[in-house]
């Protein structure tokens, strides 16, 4: 089973690159955000207590978290691997994270982080907020400081997969098949494919 954990800041082209990784690979997509709003609109009980706390303007217990990505493994137990997109954003998330794909015999086999300097993010942004309408995509000072979280926030876990053996940087600067390819080439030497 190849299990991915896929990391970059606002603007690295996570989404583009995991659309990629989940065709060749065959793999789950798990996204938090997602997974969150299907348990709210199934009204499960994991979606009940996050609704709440949501309405609340509280954060989803990381407990909650992962009793929704518990239930996606044991839905999909044929399946090649798991994506993991927006999930774990601490160290603490990452061991509970590791605790439970132990559990099913299986674990993260690499975290591939996307790497893009913080001038290419903010022109990226900028641009794509002139198509997508997203406030926070056209106004700079709030790129720069969403920019400035992800990299205060993202840095313990750096440390925590490169502890494993498993981060590896990936340039995200080159067109869409380059990076494709460098994050094809990362995978290809931590796990054997067909």
């Amino acid at each position: 089973m190849l299990n991915i954990v896929l990391f970059g800041p606002p603007g690295a082209g996570k989404g583009t690159q995991s659309e990629k990784l989940i065709e060749k690979f065959q793999l789950i997509h798990l996204s938090t955000g997602d997974l969150l709003r299907s348990e709210i609109a199934q009204q499960t009980e994991l979606g009940m207590q996050a609704k709440l706390l949501m309405d609340k303007g509280e954060l989803v217990p990381d407990a909650v978290v992962i009793g929704m990505i518990r239930s996606k493994l044991e839905q999909n137990q044929e399946a090649n691997g798991f994506i993991f997109d927006g999930f774990p954003r601490t160290a603490a998330q990452a061991e509970a994270l590791d605790n439970l794909l132990s559990e099913k015999n299986t674990s993260i086999n690499c975290m591939l982080a996307l790497e893009v300097d913080n001038e290419e993010l903010t022109k990226r942004l900028l641009l794509r907020g002139k198509d997508s309408g997203r406030a926070d995509d056209q106004n700079e000072e709030i790129i720069r400081n969403r920019i400035k979280e992800y990299n205060n926030k993202t840095a313990p876990l750096k440390d925590f997969y490169s502890a494993q053996n498993k981060f590896h940087a990936v340039n995200g600067i080159g067109s869409i098949d380059e990076i494709f390819n460098a994050l094809c080439t990362q995978i290809s030497a931590v796990y054997q494919y067909n």
